[in-house]
C-alpha cells in the first residue's frame, strides 16, 4: 500500500522546489527567514474547529485539495484582453498586476506617479534591497503563531511594494490588483504586499482579488502596512473571487504617533473565504477605522476577524462590518478590542450587524473587549435580524415588485458601509458588483 501524503507534505514539497529555484537569487536573511517559517507551519499544522480562533471555520476544504504552484502548472494561457478585468484596471492610473502571485509588467502602469515614490513588484528589489525598506517585510505579521501567515512567508514567490516618502501626498490611489485563472487543476497563490509610509504622507490604496474562469483557485494573501507619524492612509480590499474559491487573507497595521489609518473590506466571493485585519495602535493620538462588508449567498462561508490593539493612550479607534447572508451561506464576525495597561483615555467602539435573507443562513458573532486600563471608553455590540416586513409591504404597496423591494432593503442595509468608501470610482464599481450578485441569487 503507496504512503499517505498528508497536506502539509504537499506544503513542504513545494517548499523544498522553491528553495532550489530561488537559491542563487535571494540574500540569506530571506532564506533563513523562509526556512524558520515553514518551520513554524510544520509545527502548528492546519487549524481545527478545536482551535478556539477557527472554531466556526473549517478549513478541511484547502487542507484535502491537491493545489499546484503556477510552476507546476503546464497551461496557465490568459488572454489579458478579457473584458470583465478593464473596469477594474481603470479604478486608477496606478495599476500593479499580478497574475496567479506573478507581476505582469505588460497590464501594469504607473502613469502620474509622483517623483520620489518607489512602487513594483517586491521580486524585483531581491538580492540588492534598498536599505531600510525590506527589513520591514514579516516584521509584523507574525509568521511563528499563524500557519497562513507561516505559509505565505515560506511561500511568496511575489507581490506589491510601495514607498512614500516623508510629505509625499497622492492625488490618486495606487491599485493592487491580483487575479487568479485556474482552470482544470486547482491552484495556490501566496502573494506578498509591503506598504511603508514615511511621517506626513497621504495614499489611498485599494487591493483587489479577482478570480477569471471557473477553476478552483486559493488565494493566501499577506498585506504589511507601515503608517508612520502624521499619515493618512485609505486602504480598500475587495474580494471578488469565483464560488468556487478559497482566499485567507491577512493584513497587517503598525501604526505610529497620530497616524490615521481607515480600512474598507467588501467581500463578494469566494467559497470559503476568511479575512483577518490586525492594527497596532502603538504611539499616542494614533487614529484607525476598520469597515467591512460581506455578501454570501448558495453555501460560500464568510468568516471576517478583526484585533484592534491599543497598545499606548490617547488613541481611537471605529470598527463597523455589515453582514448579509441568504441560502445556505454561513457568516462569522469575531472582533477584539485589546486595551493595554498603559492605553489610558482609549475610546473605542464597535459595531457588527447582520442581515439573514433566509432561514438557513447562519452567522455567528462574537464581540471582544480585553480591558487592562481603568479610563478608557469603550462599547461593542452585534445584531442578527431579517428583512422588516413592514417596511417590504409598504414598498410593496408602492407598485414595487417583491424582489425589487427586497434587494431595496438589502442595498439600504449595505449603504451604511458603501457610504464609507470614499474614492467615488471604488464606491461606484463595488455598487455594481453588489447588484450584480443580488440579480443573480434565486428568488
Amino acid at each position: 500500500m503507496p504512503d499517505v501524503i498528508t497536506p502539509q507534505e504537499v506544503y513542504l514539497a513545494s517548499f523544498q522546489a522553491l528553495k532550489k529555484r530561488l537559491a542563487a537569487k535571494e540574500p540569506g536573511w530571506l532564506q533563513r527567514l523562509r526556512q524558520e517559517a515553514i518551520q513554524a507551519f510544520t509545527e502548528l499544522g492546519f487549524p481545527t474547529t478545536r482551535h478556539e480562533e477557527w472554531k466556526y471555520t473549517s478549513v478541511t476544504p484547502i487542507a484535502q485539495t491537491p493545489f499546484q504552484t503556477p510552476w507546476e502548472q503546464k497551461d496557465l494561457s490568459w488572454k489579458p484582453e478579457t473584458a470583465a478585468l478593464e473596469p477594474w484596471r481603470s479604478l486608477s492610473d496606478v495599476c500593479l498586476v499580478f497574475v496567479n502571485g506573478s507581476f505582469c509588467e505588460s497590464l501594469s502602469s504607473f502613469q502620474g506617479l509622483p517623483s520620489g515614490v518607489k512602487a513594483g513588484n517586491l521580486a524585483s528589489l531581491l538580492p540588492g534591497s534598498p536599505d531600510g525598506f525590506m527589513e520591514h517585510l514579516a516584521r509584523y505579521a507574525d509568521h511563528r503563531n499563524h500557519p497562513f501567515i507561516a505559509l505565505n512567508t515560506a511561500l511568496w514567490q511575489d507581490g506589491a511594494y510601495l514607498w512614500l516618502p516623508k510629505g509625499t501626498v497622492l492625488e490618486r490611489p495606487v491599485h493592487l490588483l491580483f487575479i487568479s485563472t485556474a482552470k482544470d487543476a486547482p491552484l495556490v497563490s501566496h502573494p506578498r504586499s509591503l506598504v511603508l509610509a514615511e511621517r506626513e504622507s497621504q495614499a489611498t490604496i485599494i487591493e483587489s482579488y479577482l478570480g477569471v474562469g471557473e477553476g478552483v483557485c486559493f488565494s493566501n494573501a499577506v498585506t504589511e502596512i507601515v503608517a508612520g507619524e502624521n499619515t493618512v492612509l485609505d486602504h480598500y480590499q475587495l474580494q471578488l473571487e469565483n464560488e468556487r474559491s478559497a482566499h485567507i487573507a491577512t493584513l497587517q497595521v503598525y501604526q505610529d504617533r497620530n497616524a490615521h489609518f481607515t480600512s474598507g473590506s467588501v467581500s463578494l466571493g469566494g467559497a470559503l473565504v476568511r479575512n483577518e485585519v490586525n492594527a497596532v495602535l502603538d504611539a499616542e493620538g494614533s487614529e484607525c477605522v476598520l469597515n467591512g462588508l460581506y455578501l454570501a449567498q448558495g453555501r460560500q462561508h464568510m468568516d471576517n476577524r478583526t484585533s484592534m490593539d491599543h497598545a499606548r493612550p490617547h488613541c481611537s479607534s471605529r470598527q463597523h462590518y455589515n453582514g448579509i447572508l441568504d441560502g445556505h451561506a454561513a457568516g462569522v464576525f469575531n472582533g477584539r478590542i485589546i486595551v493595554r495597561p498603559d492605553a489610558q483615555k482609549t475610546d473605542a467602539i464597535q459595531k457588527n450587524r447582520n442581515l439573514l435573507l433566509s432561514e438557513e443562513a447562519t452567522v455567528n458573532t462574537k464581540p471582544q473587549l480585553e480591558i487592562f486600563a481603568n479610563d478608557v471608553r469603550c462599547t461593542h455590540g452585534a445584531t442578527v435580524g431579517q428583512i422588516d416586513p413592514e417596511a417590504l409591504f409598504y414598498l410593496r404597496s408602492r407598485g414595487i415588485a417583491q424582489q425589487d423591494a427586497r434587494n431595496l432593503l438589502i442595498y439600504a442595509f449595505a449603504g451604511d458601509i458603501l457610504d464609507r468608501i470614499r474614492p467615488a470610482e471604488v464606491r461606484t464599481r463595488v455598487e455594481n458588483a453588489l447588484n450584480a450578485r443580488l440579480a443573480s441569487a434565486p428568488t
